[in-house]
């Protein structure tokens, strides 16, 4: 069942489509749905996603949410648990997207300290994984900065819409990395 993760800088909430004009408006800053090594909805595909996303969650592979800015009032973006491997349990933080006015803010790094903090200590993730395009260096720098390791790169991983084939740069972060990892993106957000 979804939760809303809420924190000083940005609040996740069960991802509906109540947030459908809201993504939009986020996607068209900076035309994130243009850029070619990942995959973010169109204004027009928006609906869609946000019914695909649900349809993962109800199927128990995905559980999404919307990424509200409390400072704007705004929701700026997506994120999810995705490939949950309850049995473990495990899972991965992606398909993750934000407006681009709020990337590189304390939005990115909130979102992560309470994804992080519900599958560590709430859930008992014995790894939680990242995965992002080789291309995608920003993303792979953000991860990067969270502390997260590289695992490696699975070469030919995904077909991308437009019919290329994306290297996958694999990346995680274990349960006795998570208090260093912790700590540090508290100090990231000041609250050291």
């Amino acid at each position: 069942m979804p939760i809303t993760l809420a924190g000083e800088v940005v609040a996740l909430e069960p991802l509906s489509q109540e947030h459908h004009d809201d993504l939009c408006n986020a996607t068209r800053d900076g035309e994130v749905w243009k850029l070619w090594y990942t995959i973010v909805p169109s204004p027009e595909g928006m609906r869609a996603e946000i019914d695909r996303r649900n349809d993962l969650l109800a199927h128990g592979s995905m559980v999404p949410w919307a990424v509200r800015d409390l400072a704007s009032g705004k929701v700026v973006g997506m994120t999810t648990f995705m490939n949950i491997e309850a049995h473990k349990p495990r899972v991965e933080i992606g398909s993750t997207w934000y407006a681009r006015s709020v990337q590189r803010t304390a939005v990115n790094t909130e979102c992560k300290l309470l994804l992080l903090t519900h599958a560590f200590d709430t859930l008992g993730c014995i790894a939680v994984e990242f995965r992002t395009s080789y291309f995608n260096f920003p993303s792979r720098r953000a991860i990067e900065r969270l502390g997260a390791k590289p695992d490696g790169i699975l070469r030919n991983h995904l077909r991308m819409p437009d019919g290329t084939l994306r290297d996958t740069c694999v990346y995680s972060i274990l349960p006795h990395e998570w208090p260093t990892v912790k700590k540090n993106l508290l100090f990231k957000l000041g609250r050291a």
